[in-house]
């Protein structure tokens, strides 16, 4: 299976029905992506897919195509991922870290394609995103601040 993953060419070896999160941390050594339910139920396994976030604990390599653009954590770098970093770390969303990979790249491909969420969006785009530590106010909060940092002309 031919992809490209956060921009480079890949090819991996690993049988169809492996679910890609494996393939990532194990064929690949991006161990940013992170096992959670197993079950698409927590959202700690999110990467993009093409840009739309999808589940790699239950994403066989069998359901991807030859050529598929994959952005994992270690990847997720253009600008409006950019800005969502800055604002996470503005607003101090972190508390344990275990589910944030998934968190950063669900808001990212919020905000790639709505540069100005409403909460009632917001709260629809990472609903399929848990938070062991309840940080959903600063999730939400951040959010909005990397909507608004988007806006600002840059430097």
């Amino acid at each position: 299976m031919k992809l490209i993953i956060n921009g480079k060419a890949a090819e991996l070896r690993s049988a169809p029905d492996t679910p890609l999160l494996w393939a990532l941390r194990d064929e690949l050594g991006l161990t940013g992506t992170k096992f959670g339910c197993g079950a698409a139920l927590c959202g700690a396994c999110t990467v993009l897919r093409n840009g739309q976030p999808i589940r790699t604990c239950v994403t066989p390599l069998a359901a991807l195509e030859e050529g598929d653009r994959v952005t994992t954590i270690e990847g997720n770098a253009d600008k409006v991922a950019q800005a969502v970093k800055q604002a996470w770390q503005a607003i101090d969303v972190v508390q344990c870290g275990y589910c944030q990979s998934g968190q950063l790249l669900a808001a990212t491909a919020l905000l790639s394609g709505n540069t100005k969420p409403s909460d009632q969006d917001i709260d629809n785009a990472m609903s399929g995103n848990l938070c062991r530590c309840g940080t959903y106010p600063r999730i939400r909060a951040a959010i909005h601040e990397a909507a608004r940092l988007l806006k600002e002309p840059q430097a």
